[in-house]
Order: C-alpha cells, then structure tokens, then sequence
C-alpha cells in the first residue's frame, strides 16, 4: 500500500491525479467539489470506470531497446505528442477563475487536444484566440436544429479540428449528491453548504465579483436570446431531444466535413451504427459514472468494438483513466487514445492552469515510464501480446 500522505496543502505535494483530487477538494466549496466528483445512483459505475482498469495485468517484453520511447500518435486528424487528450467538461468556470481558457493553454503546452463544450463558459471564438493548437467542439442536437447548424459553422470558421456529438444525456442521470449539497441553478442553500462557501472565501469572492458563469456558447447563438426567462439551464435542458436517433446522426454529419466523433458508446452493436452514420470515431464512455448506473466501464468495451471495426474507426477510451498504465492497458487492447475529464479538472481546482499542466505532466512521465518499463519504446507497438486479463 502506497503510504498516506499526512497533509496536500500546494501542487508540490501532488504525486499523481488522486493527489490532485485532494487539493481541489480543500480549495473548492463543498457542493462545487461534489458537482465535479460525484456519479449517478450509488456511484457504483464511476468507481468501476477506474477500478476496472485493475483487471488488466501488463505483460513486459524484457531485453527491448527502450533508449527513446515514442509517444506521438495521429487522432482525428490531429498529430499529437502523446495519446492522451481533454474531453469536453462543462462548466469549468466553477472549479478555478481561468477557466477553459486554462485548460486549452495547458494541451497546447503538451501537445495535444482540447476539447470545449457545448455547456462550458467560454466561447468557441475565444478559445480559438488562445491556442492555435488542435481543438474538438462537443455538441448536442437540440430540437432547434438551427443552434446545432449554428455551432458547426462556428466551428469552421474558426478551424476547429473534429465536433463530438454526445449522445447519452437525453434525460439527466440521478445524482444524489447534487440533492444533498443543493448544487444547481440557482442553488438550493443548505446551512453546511453557506458554511462551506464562507469558509472558502477566494472562491466565494471571486464568484461574486467576477462571475463568468453563463453559458455562453448557447446565449452567443442567432436566435437565442440571452434573456432567457426560464433561465439558460432550463432551456438547454428543453432542447434536449428525447426522440434524438441515428438520422440525426447522419444529418450532423452532413453539416460537417472533418472527423465526427460519437460520445457515449458502449457496444458493438451501436459503433456500428456510428460507422455507417458517418462517424470516424467513438469514444467509449459512460458519462464519467454520471447517467446510466451499472453501464460497463470503458476499458472493458475496448476489445470487443476493437476486434469488430478497428480498421473502420478510430476508438478513444473516456472514463476513469488516472494513471499512465491505464493509458498502456487501453492502447494495448485496441484503444487509438484515451480521453480525460476528472483527471484534469483536478488539476483545474487544485490550481487552475499551473495545476492542469501539473495534471498533465505527472501522467505523461506515467507513460513514458510505463512503456519502459514493460519494453515497448512506440505506443504504435502496443498490442494485445502485452496485456492480458486476470
């Protein structure tokens, strides 16, 4: 057993991704830090999404030159340093003051992608006027398909590199802890969650004073009007399309011309329907343990959708990645790259763009140190001859 740290008060005391979890929850308000943290239900799939990665031992090749280990990978069009890249996340403004603009400056800096999304609080434009490097916008079909058509061209405008359509939030997942801290828009106060928030005062301050918490992808959008009486959640939330199907899939691919990326696949069955929609990639992922609870973790869709249409798509692993071996396992058993979420905005809340990079460069020596050690000098080498099931 690694041994327990006595106290994580700065980004120095973070060895790795679970450390970084620590430190944002000492900086973050209760109910903040438990809207980023927490799952759906009793939160068994979000423990799984990680705990499922430890049935996968590594098998090294011993007596292998590994005096350069190659990292760098082609995904979605974008050649990167590393298989590693940001998923979309919402919201980031809650978790630090720099919000996404932070986190698209730290995957620029290692030389990999950034993914922004629909409900984050910065612009599609503004991200572009702060990295030049590859960037995926996350959208969702709404029943008002003039706001989605309005996202792509936005999009190509300001060269985006691949859109990603999630498709698994078409009523939202029960999560338990947001009823008990009373997060949402607006919040429900509880005595310990005003606590909390006075106890945190430069969160709190800065909340007051700076804001910066619209949405403002939806608002900036033709015809949406950013007097929205009912509120900007509650009319995302209406315009999520229940009757959402695989001809809509086949329209958003026919609105734009670059990688088209499907969120939340969990089957065979259901890549196919991607392929044959017009999509060139999946990523295996459950919502981060956030809608449907007793979904299967990631990694453990890997091999099957692999075996089945590797050479048809490309296959990104999204959900409970928090270690370098993690990224190993996934590449090995057929993974073109992971994604991460939590894994970053971690870092995020631990300390804004200083701890994203510290987020990031802790997983990226993970890696290479990994690869070394099991004897593989190219993440183009990964195979199944080196991993194996327990």
């Amino acid at each position: 057993m690694p041994l327990k740290k006595q106290s994580i008060r700065r980004l120095a005391d973070c060895n790795n991704v679970t450390d970084l979890r620590v430190l944002a929850k000492r900086n973050l308000p209760w109910p903040i830090f438990n809207y980023m943290d927490g799952g759906a239900d009793d939160e068994i799939t979000l423990g799984r999404n990680t705990s499922a990665f430890d049935a996968y031992e590594l098998l090294p090749t011993q007596l292998s030159d590994i005096s350069h280990i190659d990292m760098r990978t082609t995904v979605l069009g974008c050649e990167i340093d590393w298989p590693v890249f940001l998923a979309p996340t919402g919201a980031s403004r809650l978790f630090h003051h720099e919000k996404e603009p932070a986190v698209a400056k730290a995957a620029r800096k290692f030389g990999t992608i950034y993914s922004l999304s629909t409900l984050g609080t910065t612009t599609i434009e503004d991200i572009a006027a702060v990295t030049d490097g590859p960037k995926m916008y996350q959208v969702y079909v709404f029943k008002d398909r003039g706001i989605t058509r309005d996202f792509v061209q936005r999009c190509k405008d300001n060269s985006y590199d691949a859109i990603c359509l999630t498709v698994d939030t078409q009523i939202a997942g029960n999560r338990e802890r947001d009823l008990v801290t009373g997060f949402g828009v607006p919040p429900k106060l509880k005595v310990r969650s005003v606590l909390s928030y006075l106890r945190h005062l430069p969160w709190t301050i800065r909340a007051i004073v700076d804001g910066g918490f619209d949405m403002v992808n939806v608002t900036s959008s033709p015809g949406v009007s950013t007097e929205i009486n009912e509120g900007v959640m509650a009319y995302v939330n209406s315009q999520f399309d229940r009757t959402l199907g695989w001809k809509d899939v086949e329209w958003l691919a026919s609105q734009w011309d670059g990688p088209l990326v499907i969120k939340g696949i969990q089957t065979v069955a259901d890549a196919r329907k991607a392929v044959d929609s017009g999509a060139t990639a999946v990523m295996l992922s459950n919502h981060g343990g956030r809608q449907l609870e007793s979904a299967p973790a990631p990694v453990d869709c890997i091999a099957p959708i692999a075996d089945a249409l590797r050479d048809k798509l490309e296959i990104i692993c999204d959900g409970g990645v928090r270690r370098g071996n993690h990224v190993v396992k996934a590449l090995a058993l057929g993974a073109n790259a992971c994604s991460i979420g939590r894994g970053y905005l971690f870092g995020l809340g631990a300390g804004g763009q200083r701890g994203v990079e510290h987020a990031l460069g802790l997983l990226k020596a993970e890696l290479e140190r990994t690869m070394a050690l099991a004897g593989c000098n190219s993440v183009e080498k990964l195979s199944e001859e080196y991993v194996q099931k327990r």
